[in-house]
C-alpha cells in the first residue's frame, strides 16, 4: 500500500473526518520522482470539537507514528472542526521548497 493511501486509511478509521484530503506534495521538494516524503493534510472531523489545535496536530501524529518513523519527512497538517470548515474552508497554500540541505 502506498504511503498516501495508508495515511488516508488510517485518518478516515481514527477521525471519521466530514472531509479528509491529503496531498503528496513531494514533487515541490528535491526528492526524486514518485517520492513519498512530504504531505499536506487536511482534515475536519467532529472528533476536534473543544480540542486546542496542537492537541488535534499531536492525535494526528500519533496515528501517523509509524509513517512518520519510516520515509514521511514532512507533515502539513490542516485540523478543523466542521464548524469551522463551514465558516472559512481556506487552506494556506504550501511555500516552495527552499532547497533543503543545499542551503
Amino acid at each position: 500500500m502506498s504511503i498516501s493511501r495508508a495515511i488516508t486509511s488510517k485518518l478516515q478509521s481514527n477521525f471519521l473526518p466530514s472531509f479528509l484530503d491529503v496531498v503528496n506534495e513531494s514533487y515541490m521538494h528535491n526528492v526524486p520522482k514518485g517520492s513519498e516524503t512530504h504531505f499536506k493534510v487536511l482534515i475536519v472531523s467532529e472528533k476536534f470539537v473543544g480540542k486546542p489545535l496542537i492537541k488535534r496536530h499531536r492525535e494526528v501524529n500519533t496515528v501517523l507514528a509509524e509513517e512518520l518513523q519510516s520515509g514521511v519527512h514532512a507533515l502539513s497538517i490542516v485540523a478543523k472542526t466542521p464548524s469551522q470548515w463551514e465558516s472559512d474552508p481556506s487552506v494556506v497554500k504550501s511555500p516552495p521548497c527552499l532547497g533543503g540541505s543545499k542551503l
